[in-house]
């Protein structure tokens, strides 16, 4: 099967998928890899291939993000456990004040993900977001749908985040990479207030699991405090997640240059980043006293991880069936039907690819190689045209996160939220800041052609 016919089946497996998730509570991995067998039948994958193409999808998804979703996690159950997600909270809430803790978390997320993958700084990000929920007493939902939204604007704008770095490289400015990061930094405006105003608009309509605990049960600030005894300084407590994220900026900011340094190259990958992030919490646990406890919060936080990373890599296993399908293919070889709807063309385009797919890089990544050898016929070949058009592409790649995406169930399950929740903030939050970030292109598309 392919073309049209193809299109409607994949929209009717997503309508299928999303309600035996929400409606009829069958578990999402099951879910996920009951669609993708059953898509992949339809679309016409010879049978003898299903499993294999399955396997790939599964055992990639361990690859890329795996290693790094569990340090991350451990990393942030180490800065929980020492006092440091505490500390960090409260230099935050000192320096924007109590009463803007949505506006410090996007703001936070938006600089964390320039240099890493969106899904792992949520992990690393996530304890600060709760102590500070408890800081400040705000929308647990709210804190979570604005970290969520600050660290996917820049993952999708500003290079040396894989995607856009990619997709200004194959659009022929690669040389010209700092126009693209300060158009990417601009036009990160309009999306970080619509995302600002939908977190304190969702925040007040859905609750989260730790919304709804007893609050006689929740301790005050002061209470945690003592709990500690003493909390770490404010430099020991950010380094676990400062450190990391200097040394894969620090590797891409040398790629970009192309300069290579073997050590650079490795202390700079996630995982050896990361890796290293753990090594420091591991430091602020022996300060702490709280050594012995090492194995023990190794154990809980593989045991939380677990759940998270089988329903990524069941979205792995959907959106690699998906391009084996031929319906990639097939978006591609009708891109000219598009063509004539300029600037929106690279964000249609995207978005169409996102949404089937999962995975923004690889929307972004796809999607630019796809219109490099249309940019003169749609006036877009000038070098801030060029990178304007790698911003669109990455306003389409945010539209949307849904259940074939390893953030999405990120965000949902370390957000404490159900699937369904999961929908009405982190679906419909990437919906409306991809529209945001789209109004910001336009509008700069009509000053710079």
């Amino acid at each position: 099967m392919t073309g049209i016919p193809l299109i409607i089946v994949f929209v009717l497996a997503i309508i299928v998928m999303v309600a035996a998730i929400s409606k009829y509570k069958i578990h999402p991995f099951l879910s996920i890899m009951a669609v993708s067998l059953i898509f992949g039948v339809i679309a016409g994958i010879p049978l003898k291939d299903i499993p294999g193409v399955i396997g790939a999808g599964f055992s990639g998804t361990f690859t890329s993000i795996g290693i790094v979703i569990i340090f991350g996690a451990l990393v942030g159950t180490l800065l929980e456990k020492t006092g440091a997600a505490l500390k960090m909270a409260d230099v935050v809430v000192t320096l924007v004040g109590k009463k803007n803790p949505e506006l410090a978390i996007i703001i936070m997320g938006w600089i964390v993900s320039i240099p890493v993958f969106c899904d792992s700084g949520f992990v690393v990000l996530n304890p600060i977001r709760k102590a500070l929920v408890k800081r400040t007493g705000a929308s647990s939902v709210a804190m979570t749908v604005a970290l969520s939204m600050g660290l996917y604007i820049s993952h999708c704008f500003i290079p040396p985040t894989p995607g856009p770095i990619a997709a200004a490289n194959a659009l022929g400015i690669g040389d010209n990479i700092l126009l693209v990061i300060g158009l990417g930094a601009l036009l990160s405006i309009p999306p970080l207030i619509a995302g600002y105003l939908f977190a304190k608009y969702i925040g007040k309509r859905v609750s989260a699991r730790d919304d709804n605990a007893d609050m006689d049960l929740v301790k005050s600030y002061e209470e945690l405090i003592a709990e500690y005894g003493r909390l770490p300084s404010g430099v020991m407590s950010f380094a676990p997640i400062i450190v990391p994220i200097f040394l894969m900026g620090l590797a891409s900011a040398f790629s970009m240059a192309k300069v290579s340094i073997s050590a650079i190259i490795f202390l700079g990958t996630p995982i050896i980043a990361l890796a290293v992030g753990v090594i420091l919490g591991v430091i602020l646990l022996v300060q702490s006293g709280k050594a012995k406890d090492f194995y023990e919060i190794t154990n809980d936080t593989l045991k939380t991880v677990g759940p998270i990373l089988f329903i990524t890599a069941a979205g792995g296993v959907l959106g690699k069936v998906i391009s084996v399908s031929g319906m990639v293919q097939y978006i591609t070889e009708n891109s000219c039907v598009l063509s004539t709807i300029g600037i929106f063309f690279p964000f249609v385009l995207a978005a169409i690819l996102k949404t089937a797919q999962g995975s923004s890089t690889v929307a972004i990544t796809t999607t630019a190689g796809m219109l490099a050898p249309v940019l003169p016929a749609l006036g877009l070949n000038t070098p801030s045209l060029s990178a304007l058009c790698v911003i669109a592409i990455g306003a389409g790649a945010m539209t949307v996160s849904h259940a074939n995406d390893s953030y999405f169930w990120v965000v949902t399950n370390f957000g404490e939220m159900e699937t369904e929740q999961g929908y009405k903030t982190q679906t419909m939050g990437t919906l409306i800041i991809g529209l945001a970030s789209m109004v910001g292109v336009f509008i700069a598309y009509l000053v710079l052609k």
